[in-house]
């Protein structure tokens, strides 16, 4: 989730080398750009806007999500996701105050 410079110099790329345990599923993303452009780019047809993101968590294509969006978003998609019993790796910090 959030494909901006983290996800896509240290995350997305990590993919090509994935063993068969592991597979990128989905794109979640605010800029279609980017989302044609990456989706594209690594083979992935499932992509969804941030106003889609709970129907991503519902749709069963997925199983874990990385939460890579600017520090003031990651409290509210990590919980939709935790509510929605998808495992979650979010990049730090959590929340921007206790």
């Amino acid at each position: 989730m959030g494909l901006g410079y983290i996800a896509q110099v240290a995350v997305l790329p990590v993919f090509t080398h994935a063993k068969s345990n592991s597979r990128l599923t989905a794109l979640i993303s605010d800029d279609p750009t980017k989302l044609a452009k990456l989706g594209k780019q690594y083979g992935v047809s499932q992509t969804y806007s941030y106003d889609e993101y709970d129907e991503c968590l519902e749709s069963g294509e997925i199983n874990a999500v990385y939460i890579a969006l600017p520090n003031h978003l990651h409290c509210e998609f990590t919980e939709r996701a935790a509510r929605a019993g998808i495992h979650i790796l979010c990049e730090k910090p959590m929340a921007m105050t206790e």
